[in-house]
This record gives structure tokens, sequence and C-alpha cells, in this order.
């Protein structure tokens, strides 16, 4: 048994009503759900909010929201892992369900990465989730100061060639997989036994700001040409 639970808090700062705000004719979290629909892997597809309108959008998207997220669960300093706890003890699940995380801001995401982070999390790791690499080694990071004046972070990298780094990767911010018992017991995401799913980055955008959501606007325009 699978369940999908999709985060979808009202009080967006930095892009008010950011879960709901229409992107390319459809409300945001229409998305996620579509794409968790299209996957063919769960048997629910549930919603996690505490705001009314998402809620009715939700339900009329085709997911379900069967609880209401308590207030101390939607702030701006809430992380991701208490909130599912919260969605797998509400649903009373099993501790043998396979639970997907699916961020509500993830037009990009592919039903061939949601089955590949479930054929890893059966393979034995404790989560799966979609990273990506940096297209710029880390390794040449700069500080920048008040004064504009910039300086290497190791100088000592300075020399090595881009080829001869090791290649650094980030959370892609789409979704996470874990046994509802992992859940449950609260482990951390990056606590040394999550795998990756490797996505390239032109299919990688994480929309926190207006910035964000005006790139992630055209690279979608232009991937569904």
């Amino acid at each position: 048994m699978a369940i999908c639970v999709i985060p979808a808090r009202g009080g967006s700062k930095r892009i008010p009503r950011k879960n709901i705000r229409t992107f390319h004719g459809t409300p945001m979290i229409g998305w996620s759900i579509a794409a968790a629909r299209a996957c063919h892997l769960f048997d629910r597809i549930v919603v996690s909010t505490d705001d009314a309108e998402i809620s009715e959008i939700a339900l009329t998207l085709g997911a379900e929201v069967p609880f209401s997220r308590p207030d101390n669960l939607a702030n701006d300093h809430t992380g991701t892992v208490p909130v599912v706890t919260h969605a797998v003890e509400a649903l009373d699940l099993d501790s043998d369900v396979a639970v997907c995380c699916l961020y509500a801001t993830a037009p990009f995401v592919q039903a061939t990465d949601l089955r590949e982070g479930l054929r890893l999390l059966q393979a034995g790791a404790s989560y799966a989730m979609a990273v990506t690499r940096f297209d710029y080694p880390i390794q040449r990071a700069l500080r920048r100061s008040e004064d504009g004046a910039v300086s290497m972070i190791n100088p000592a990298q300075m020399q090595v060639r881009s080829q001869d780094f090791e290649p650094a990767w980030h959370d892609a911010g789409q979704f996470y997989w874990g046994m509802a018992a992992t859940w449950a017991s609260q482990i951390p995401v990056f606590g040394g036994h999550a795998r990756g799913v490797e996505l390239p980055s032109s299919r990688v955008v994480d929309i926190d700001t207006p910035e964000d959501w005006d790139r992630a606007e055209a690279l979608f325009q232009v991937l569904n040409r």
C-alpha cells in the first residue's frame, strides 16, 4: 500500500497563496495531484492543510482532505517531517505503508521519478528523495563582504581543476518517500540512509520567491512546447 501526502499550508509569505496560485492555467497544487494520480502508485492522495480554500480546491482536483492540519504545524518554522508524521498518525497508517511526501509546488515532477523513489525505498533505503547536481563546483564558492569585495571561502581550492572536484548535490524540493514507521519515528531525512533520485537540473526550480515563480513558468513553457 502507498499513500501520497501533499503538504499545503495557507500562510505562504513571499508568494502569497502560492500553493493555489494559478500556474499555467491550473492551481499550483493541481500539478502535484495530477502527477500523483498519473503514476498509479497511490491508494490515496491526501492533502494536509490548515486552509479551507486549499481544501476545497484539492477536493475538486481529486485529492482527499480527511483532516485539518493543526495551527502549530502550519507556521513558517514547521519542518516537513513533523507534518508528515501528523498525517501518518491522523490516517492511522500501518507501519509498513509506503508514504510519499510530495510538495504542492512541484510542477516538474514526473511519474517515472516517483516510481524510482518507491523502488529505492523498497530496496532498503530509509528515505528516497529527488536530488540534482549543483551546476557549478561549490568548492569554488565565494564570499562577498558588505563593501562588495569577494574572496574564496576555501582559497586552497583555487588551483584545482573543475573536473577534479567531487560532484555536489542538493535537494530538488519535490518529494520524499519513507515508510510510515520511519516518518512516525521522526528520523531526519538527511540522517545518512536516504537515497537520491537524480533529476536533471532543467526540471528543478525551488519556488520560494517571485523570481523563482517567473523562472518556473518560463521553464515550464519551454518544456511543454
